[in-house]
């Protein structure tokens, strides 16, 4: 589970890049025509001979393809290194210095990414997204005070970013500041409902260890309670118990999992840990 990282490549132009992405993979418009799977009804060959021939005194077409479009198709597929080779060959801008970052962190390069995510902030202070994968590099490198100061302000920035308060969240819980990383989950909470379901999703490594991930996991149960996530609260749960930081008797005396009494899952859990 890495609450942390919530690094999403919120800029990429998906469309655009979807397209980009088929026509380095399929080929050419003629090819796209004859084949069966793409094209069900493919212009006759000779026909196809007749309209693809250019005028002899007129020039073939050259596609221009943006790098930074190439790159993102990349990203959607995963394929990082060659992503940030096409977003190396792109116009330099605080967006492309941001998704260059992206591309390293998700190959572990996490010197090469916070060079990056310092370059986007120098053409742009208020880049939010920049700001906040920085703050997700200093958290995955134990670095919390200096995470928070950039999840801060980036929210300055955009406060109405769930993601950023989740994230925030997060990193006060890891400093042990319970009471206002909860309350950071709450603000999450109150902008998406349902901001906590991709939570367990592990983009980079886990910077957090032992009793404060319990920690982590017990602020999720109470979040996914209040949005009425019932099953993933008992995931939580599980998880918070398994890590030591909690225990049944202060789970069934919490009143924020009191709706949860009398469901079967919640009581088989209960049952598990031995409860009198």
């Amino acid at each position: 589970m890495c609450p942390v990282k919530m690094v999403r490549l919120s800029e990429t132009r998906g469309l655009t890049a979807i397209a980009v992405f088929a026509f380095l993979v399929v080929g050419s418009p003629a090819a796209v025509a004859q084949n069966p799977i793409l094209n069900p009804n493919p212009i006759p060959a000779p026909l196809l001979a007749e309209t693809s021939q250019a005028p002899p005194s007129s020039v073939a077409p050259v596609f221009q393809i943006d790098p930074e479009d190439v790159g993102d198709a990349l990203m959607l597929h995963q394929r990082y290194q060659a992503a940030r080779e096409a977003y190396s060959k792109a116009d330099p801008t605080s967006r492309v210095w941001n998704k260059l970052g992206i591309a390293n962190e998700m190959m572990f390069n996490f010197e090469d990414a916070s060079r990056c995510f310092k370059e986007a902030l120098k053409l742009d202070r208020k880049n939010a997204n920049a700001l906040n994968n920085l703050g997700t590099i200093y958290a995955s490198t134990k670095q919390f005070t200096s995470a928070e100061r950039m999840y801060r302000r980036a929210l300055v920035v955009e406060p109405g970013s769930a993601l950023i308060h989740k994230n925030l969240g997060t990193d006060l819980l890891a400093q042990h500041k319970y009471k206002e990383g909860w309350e950071s989950y709450q603000a999450a909470l109150l902008l998406d409902r349902h901001i906590f379901e991709d939570v367990l999703s592990l983009r980079v490594g886990n910077p957090i260890d032992g009793p404060d991930r319990g920690a982590v996991n017990y602020y999720m149960a109470r979040g996914c309670v209040r949005a009425g996530q019932n099953g993933l609260a008992i995931d939580y749960l599980r998880r918070a118990l398994d890590e030591g930081f909690t225990n049944p008797r202060k789970i069934v005396a919490d009143s924020e999992f009191a709706s949860l009494r009398g469901v079967s899952a919640f009581e088989q859990l209960l049952a598990e840990q031995s409860l009198p």
